[in-house]
Parts: structure tokens; sequence; C-alpha cells
């Protein structure tokens, strides 16, 4: 793959997307059969 993809660009725009939006939690990329599939943002709110 290339990185000039269309698909890498889009994975990589929404992972940008939501990692500029996370304080506190994880971004997890699902791949199927070397394509991704699913991108799940899983965010924690820290109570102090």
């Amino acid at each position: 793959m290339s990185a000039s993809h269309p698909q890498i660009e889009e994975v990589k725009e929404t992972v940008e997307q939501m990692l500029a939006t996370l304080q506190y939690g994880s971004v997890t990329i699902i791949v199927q059969d070397g394509h991704v599939v699913q991108i799940d943002k899983n965010e924690k709110h820290r109570i102090k």
C-alpha cells in the first residue's frame, strides 16, 4: 500500500480528528484482510 492510497488518507484524517478531541482514552483501528474496517474512540472522563 502506498501513502497515496485513498483509504489511508481517509483513515489518517479520521484518526487525527479523533486525537485532536481526545484528552484521556484510546483510539483503536480494526483491520480485516489488510483493510481498515472500523475505528473506535474510547474516551475517559477524569473527575478530580
